[in-house]
């Protein structure tokens, strides 16, 4: 059934009205070192809580203390949480982990798991611990670990590998560890189930040398995307065997959330441009189709007209993203309008009608989700704003009163009457109380390996942490450009390391300055790969040549046939300095090392293009 949109004056009142409400006083620096400690000691209350009542069972059942296989019984809660010890500076705990699940996890079991959980909680888990417990750069270095984790996260890949057998591309849901798909698995999917692997996937074949992990994940990526509608936008179900889409309604929030953000993150960790061009097509269709400043709804994936006028929980990352982005202004407005819902129960449904401004009728729940914590995170960091940490103190306040319970914190299975529900999902120590230690930690003056290590690090929608190393980012860089890594070489080639993050600290958070004047556009259509620091003679490869993908400007535009009353749109694009090349080789697939190096939270090197008349690029064969 369509249902008629309210009128966009509401929306900007009701986020108004309660967004006024929302600004507590100021926190002060003492305040926000005791906030920090607090959410410190949360983690702690529940990752005790499950270590002593639940351990190794996957998770805490934290009002009646006991623990619960959810996922496939190998300690997920554990594995989800390695990073989150070691981002604490907890040698011993860390180290105690990791060294448990070296020899106690297996992976052939015959059970049957979630393609899209498996990666994001265990093999994701499993990778950030691997990288900061090898690596002396991390001062978490695990003195005896022998690469335990990464030898598991591998035989895991293998056993989700016969999932991406479609003819699409796009994976099966779930797959069986020992036997792999079931002959009648469902061959429906949600688009980020199928698209938000590319991050874990990527990394694996990255320390790996083996691309199939890379490769399978990119292609499901491209059978989505080569399925959009003529307007750019994807819908929420999909049929991977015939590519029929089995859901149209198109959004930003549950089933196709994470599909965003894993394309712009996929570009910064590993430089790929074909995940930017989808994401700036992908991203300029989603902020004209699906945004009524400041919320977004559902729509149809092929005519646009609204089917549903909601907010659900899932749609809060999108500020974070946008602070990745560099749209920071709609970020803002929209983060606002997101937390006076917050406010008025004190923690966000999982559903809230904009028709009614009610929750949505079966969406009553809060199961302890971070995703607006995740997005007040980024806007703190991107802006300094000392209001997004009055928001973390409401937060934290929320959290304690109305979750908190013997052994760990509890879902709330009614945010008006905050019912306590008997689960603890492991996210809750992978992101939620993360993000809040991230948020008040920085306030006081950053001491972890985020903000003063040697890396930058992505973030997976899951939380965990990914280092943006040499090794990962720069993997298929030509040996003769300085601060390559040389992989198969058997040397690395660091060069000038000081300079790969465009003249800032590798982990300068100051917001950029210089936002609005970095603006001009970039012709998808004569696309160029940009130069990095030269030694000698080293030709780079336009986008067509890498991939064998020709973008043209089509004639018409699909963005004139709505109503002027559309929102405007916002397309981001990149800006990487590029300098001219001669003639490339047809062969080779480099990356510059200027696009590799991008810091996701410095954002000047992405730019705003506010003409939503822009011809848009469409790919001229098939991906």
């Amino acid at each position: 059934m369509r249902v008629k949109a309210p009128p966009l004056q509401l929306f900007v009142t009701f986020a108004a009205i309660f967004s006024a409400a929302a600004l507590a006083d100021g926190v002060t620096p003492s305040e926000a070192k005791q906030l920090r400690d607090e959410v410190r000691d949360m983690f702690y209350h529940a990752f005790n809580g499950y270590m002593q009542n639940a351990f190794p069972l996957d998770e805490l059942r934290p009002l009646t203390c006991k623990g619960e296989d959810t996922l496939g019984g190998y300690a997920l809660t554990l594995i989800d949480s390695l990073d989150t010890l070691a981002l604490l500076g907890d040698h011993e705990h860390f180290g105690a982990a990791v060294e448990w699940v070296g020899k106690n996890v297996r992976f052939d079991i015959d059970k049957t798991v979630s393609v899209f959980e498996t990666t994001i909680r265990i093999l994701g888990g499993l990778l950030s611990a691997h990288l900061i417990a090898s690596d002396y750069a991390t001062g978490m270095k695990i003195q005896s670990y022998n690469d335990q984790l990464l030898h598991l996260s591998i035989d895991l890949a293998d056993r989700m590998l016969p999932a991406f057998d479609t003819p699409t591309g796009i994976p099966f849901g779930s797959v069986n560890l020992l036997h792999g798909v079931d002959e009648n698995e469902s061959k429906i999917t949600s688009t980020a189930g199928g698209g938000t692997l590319t991050l874990e996937f990527g990394v694996l074949s990255r320390l790996t040398n083996n691309s199939i992990y890379e490769q399978v994940t990119k292609n499901a990526v491209r059978g989505i995307w080569a399925r959009r509608s003529k307007i750019n936008l994807v819908g929420a179900h999909i049929n991977v065997f015939t590519g029929e889409w089995t859901q149209k309604d198109a959004g930003i929030g549950t089933s196709i959330d994470s599909f965003y953000e894993y394309l712009l993150k996929a570009y910064l960790l590993f430089g790929d441009e074909e995940y930017l061009f989808i994401f700036q097509e992908a991203y300029k269709a989603a902020m004209h189709y699906l945004h009524h400043d400041p919320w977004y709804v559902e729509v149809n994936m092929n005519s646009a007209s609204t089917v549903w006028p909601l907010f659900n929980s899932l749609q809060a990352f999108w500020p974070g993203l946008q602070v990745l982005a560099g749209d920071i202004g709609p970020a803002i407005r929209t983060h606002a309008a997101f937390f006076s819902v917050w406010k008025r129960y004190g923690f966000t449904p999982e559903g809230f009608n904009l028709a009614t401004f009610s929750i949505q009728n079966g969406q009553r729940s809060y199961p302890l989700r971070p995703e607006l914590i995740e997005s007040t995170y980024w806007l703190f960091k991107a802006t300094r704003d000392s209001r997004y940490l009055d928001v973390g103190r409401d937060m934290v306040a929320s959290i304690q009163y109305g979750a908190r319970c013997p052994c760990g914190y509890c879902h709330i299975a009614d945010v008006e009457s905050h019912k306590q529900d008997d689960h603890m999902e492991s996210f809750f120590l992978a992101e939620t109380v993360k993000y809040l230690w991230l948020l008040f930690d920085l306030a006081v003056g950053p001491d972890n390996i985020v903000e003063n290590g040697p890396y930058k690090y992505i973030f997976s929608t899951e939380g965990h942490l990914l280092p943006a190393t040499p090794e990962i980012a720069l993997v298929n860089e030509h040996c003769s450009y300085f601060g390559a890594f040389c992989n198969g070489s058997g040397r690395h080639n660091y060069g000038m390391t000081n300079t790969i993050f465009h003249q800032q600290e590798a982990n300068d958070t100051r917001f950029s300055s210089n936002l609005a004047p970095s603006i001009h556009h970039v012709k998808r259509k004569d696309s160029t790969t940009t130069s990095g620091f030269i030694k000698g003679q080293c030709p780079g490869l336009t986008h067509s040549q890498k991939f064998g993908i020709s973008y043209f400007e089509e004639e018409g535009n699909a963005y004139e046939q709505e109503p002027s009353s559309q929102t405007q749109g916002h397309s981001v694009i990149v800006s990487p300095n590029p300098a001219k090349k001669e003639s490339a080789n047809s062969g080779k697939n480099e990356k510059s090392s200027s696009e590799e190096n991008e810091n996701p939270d410095s954002i000047n090197h992405l730019t705003e293009n506010k003409d939503a008349d822009t011809a848009k690029s469409r790919n001229a064969t098939e991906l």
